[in-house]
């Protein structure tokens, strides 16, 4: 994992995608903090970041006899609440800023859209 952002949340948005692209449901077990760090060769508590963050956010449910598991409280959830509509914007702007187009944004989030959606 090479970027700028903390590895806790690259953990926290692999799962997001994961779930998001299908390749995780509601119910999969997830792996243990331990298992997952050794794994990827990080510290525990970098995954126990990424776990709580994730059971914060309703995304995973932590029970001490099965683990983390994928919830399924959110499938059902207001997907466009306040903060959806903040980073979006955000988002948006900050492309206006460099310079994209109204319509460079849209085909890009669309291209996006697609990609989350295969």
């Amino acid at each position: 994992m090479t970027s700028d952002i903390p590895i806790y949340q690259q953990i926290r948005n692999e799962i997001v995608f994961g779930v998001a692209k299908g390749h995780m449901k509601a119910g999969d077990l997830l792996p243990t903090v331990r298992q997952l760090a050794a794994d990827i060769g990080v510290n525990p508590m970098t995954v126990n970041k990424a776990y709580a963050l994730l059971r914060e956010e309703g995304i995973i449910v932590i029970d001490r006899r099965h683990g983390a598991q994928i919830s399924n409280r959110g499938m059902n959830g207001n997907a466009f609440d306040a903060n959806f509509d903040q980073q979006v914007e955000l988002l948006i702007s900050e492309a206006r800023m460099k310079g994209a187009s109204k319509q460079d944004i849209q085909k890009h989030i669309s291209d996006i859209i697609d990609r989350v959606y295969e």
